[in-house]
This record gives C-alpha cells, sequence and structure tokens, in this order.
C-alpha cells in the first residue's frame, strides 16, 4: 500500500501559527484516512516551533530551495529567524516519507513550509509569490516525493492509484 504524507493542519490538528487548523473535507483525503495510508506530518512544530506562534514568512519571495542552500532565511514576525526549525522540520518530514517510501505528499498550500504553488514574499503583506515552494515541499521535491497541495486532491489521488496499479 503506498502511504500519503499529509500536513497536520490539513487533518484538523490545531498546530497552525495562530493555534487552529485548517481542516480539509475532502471525500479523497477522508477515503486515505479510512485506508489507513495518510502520515501526518506538521514540519514547523517538528522543527521545534510552538504553538501558537508569530507567523513566518520567507523573505524577499526567496523560496524554500534557496533556504536549504543558505542562500535565503525566514523570519517571523517578530524579526526572528526561523530558518533553522524550517530545515529542521522539513528533515523530520523527509525522515518520515522515507521511512515509509512515500512517493506522495499533499501539503498546506501558502505557508513557509509546505507550500506548493505559492509562498508569501517576506513583507507580511500576504502577496503571494507564485511558483515557490515552502522549505519542506522543496526538500521532499528534491528527494522525488511529488508534492500536491490541498487544492490538488484529485491529481493526487490519481497519481497514487498509478503507483499502485504498476
Amino acid at each position: 500500500m503506498e502511504y500519503v504524507l499529509v500536513s497536520a493542519c490539513l487533518l484538523g490538528e490545531a498546530v497552525r501559527f495562530n493555534g487552529g487548523d485548517m481542516r480539509c473535507d475532502d471525500s479523497i483525503l477522508q477515503r486515505w484516512l479510512d485506508e489507513g495510508r495518510v502520515v501526518s506530518v506538521c514540519p514547523e512544530v517538528a522543527g521545534g516551533l510552538g504553538v501558537p506562534r508569530p507567523r513566518a514568512e520567507i523573505a524577499g519571495g526567496a523560496g524554500g530551495f534557496k533556504v536549504l542552500a543558505g542562500a535565503a532565511q525566514a523570519f517571523d514576525t517578530a524579526g526572528r529567524d526561523v530558518s533553522l526549525e524550517l530545515v529542521h522540520g522539513a528533515d523530520v518530514a523527509l525522515a518520515c516519507a522515507r521511512e515509509k517510501a512515500i512517493r506522495i505528499a499533499v501539503l498546506k498550500e501558502g505557508s513557509p513550509s509546505c507550500g506548493s504553488g505559492f509562498t508569501l514574499d517576506g513583507s507580511f503583506t500576504d502577496t503571494r509569490v507564485p511558483g515557490t515552494l515552502g522549505v519542506t515541499a522543496a526538500r521532499l521535491t528534491e528527494a522525488g516525493v511529488r508534492v500536491f497541495s490541498e487544492l490538488q486532491l484529485a491529481e493526487a489521488d490519481a497519481l497514487l492509484r498509478t503507483f499502485e496499479s504498476v
């Protein structure tokens, strides 16, 4: 059976910066849960950030690959550099994926860790940077894991079915 790595906040876990969740009640995610194939992870909590915590963004809209390379930093609204925590959380998520040979992840869109279609630009004005990945999404992508957002569950499910039919 193929497992799927899923952001904990999408599963209703109160792990977001504001102490809330972003529960996704999509029938595909529910089926995966019923099938026992979901592995939950919150990279930011796994990396050592608390709940609640100041919101974080990647400076200059640089994206996760540059944070992983040490060429960019992520800061929270208090001005604290949280790059090391984001990188550590990404490494924990990758270790979870490797433990179960996970090839598909569904992560929370827009997050400095989990964004896969966009991240925010570091100005804390909700300005999107399309095409950038969060730190965890970048780490997983580097390792060959296909990363989808919660808006792409049908695509993720189609790939999952393809993997299982081979």
